[in-house]
């Protein structure tokens, strides 16, 4: 039976289009050689989609070959058959002597390869603060290549990933799609006596299921539903041996993904009659959330969006310290922010017409928070949400 090979979800000329940018910035950086090793960049630029980002891997760009080569653990390399659309010669699986070794190392490997195309003596560019870029990855390089010279390279491909594509638009619409269906579970099966965890199975198996139409991939980041007091500190989730109660406060930081891409969605829900000052933060956020929104369009800058937002909520006693907002798409654990745009003081990033932002003004208080958030596209003249979700607090 013969392999399968190159079941890529977008079209050649697509990958063709990214790689080109990716060149373009390599160049602009005086870098010649480029190391992606986040696995969300190594699926934007070769379509390669394997959860084997335990061990040592990534994709190597050269600024003069004409393809990426994928080098992986060797029974790793059929996936890079499958899901890439790249040819025989720049797919290289490496023995299973450098897994986990205490003996040698994977960059040992990349090393020998560097010399033997030559490419030790170019300029070569590393996602240095990356989750799977380790400091004993670049000692190693640097024992076995001492006169390597090495520029910083982090988040250059996330840059070049946060302008979207129309067919990237299209996963991302079908994303939003799902946690629409997510989202209207979770609230459907919240209630004073259900168990949290049950609640939560609920909306990973929905995740997953998807819609009639497609089938969903598990998000980045697993389902954040905390209740009562926890909703008071951010990233916190369900509590598997606790049912819910009258009075609790419910977050629901809550995502679809299709083929990578996300929608992510934040709702919040009260299991009683609410108190007054969670309704006015309530009726606050919403307010500050849609007259931001409709302050958005291309040419102003992160910045003054977060302005915006706060000049909308002055004189209402509620503040938000922290960002609220960040790019996100395509992405793998622990994270779908795209580690790009900060919706924030101090971000001069023009909005451009593709990009995709997570309006996320989050409250945390001294014992409950208030989420309601927005993904939105910037458009040619303002800005599109992915989801139409009623934006209140929902009361059961």
């Amino acid at each position: 039976m013969a392999l399968e090979r190159n079941r890529i979800h977008f079209e050649r000329s697509e990958y063709d289009r990214r790689l080109r940018k990716t060149k373009e910035r390599m160049d602009h950086a005086g870098i010649e050689v480029l190391l992606v090793v986040d696995p969300a960049n190594m699926n934007y630029l070769t379509g390669y989609d394997g959860w084997s980002f335990y061990v040592h891997q990534g994709v190597i760009v050269v600024l003069d070959r004409e393809e990426p080569i994928w080098f992986g653990r060797r029974q790793d390399s059929n996936g890079a058959r499958i899901t890439t659309w790249l040819t025989e010669d720049s797919i290289l699986g490496y023995p299973d002597e450098y897994v986990q070794s205490r003996y040698t190392h994977t960059m040992v490997y990349v090393a020998n390869l560097l010399r033997g195309e030559g490419w030790d003596r170019r300029v070569l560019g590393l996602e240095l603060d990356n989750y799977w870029f380790s400091a004993r990855m670049l000692l190693t390089l640097q024992e076995e290549i001492p006169d390597l010279r090495t520029r910083d390279a982090t988040n250059l491909v996330n840059w070049v990933r946060t302008v979207k594509s129309d067919p990237e638009i299209r996963y991302m619409r079908e994303a939003a799609e799902i946690c629409t269906r997510v989202m209207n579970l979770a609230i459907e099966n919240i209630a004073v006596g259900t168990m949290e965890k049950d609640v939560a199975a609920i909306v990973a198996g929905a995740q997953i299921a998807g819609t009639d139409r497609f089938g969903g991939d598990s998000p980045a980041i697993f389902p954040i539903m905390p209740s009562g007091q926890n909703t008071s500190t951010a990233h916190l989730t369900f509590d598997p041996d606790r049912a819910y109660r009258s009075g609790d406060v419910v977050l629901l930081e809550l995502a679809g993904a299709r083929r990578r891409y996300h929608a992510p969605l934040s709702r919040t829900v009260y299991l009683g009659d609410p108190p007054a000052d969670l309704r006015n933060v309530a009726d606050t956020v919403v307010r500050g959330l849609n007259e931001t929104l409709d302050h958005i369009r291309p040419g102003i800058t992160a910045e003054e969006v977060e302005a915006r937002w706060r000049e909308s909520i002055r004189g209402s006693g509620v503040e938000k310290p922290s960002r609220v907002g960040y790019a996100y798409g395509l992405n793998y654990v622990p994270d779908w922010g795209e580690h790009t745009v900060s919706l924030r003081p101090g971000d001069k990033t023009v909005l451009e017409r593709g990009m995709t932002i997570h309006f996320m003004p989050g409250i945390w208080l001294d014992t409950y928070g208030f989420e309601c958030s927005e993904p939105f596209l910037v458009t040619e003249d303002g800005c599109e949400k992915f989801i139409d979700f009623p934006q209140k607090l929902f009361v059961r």
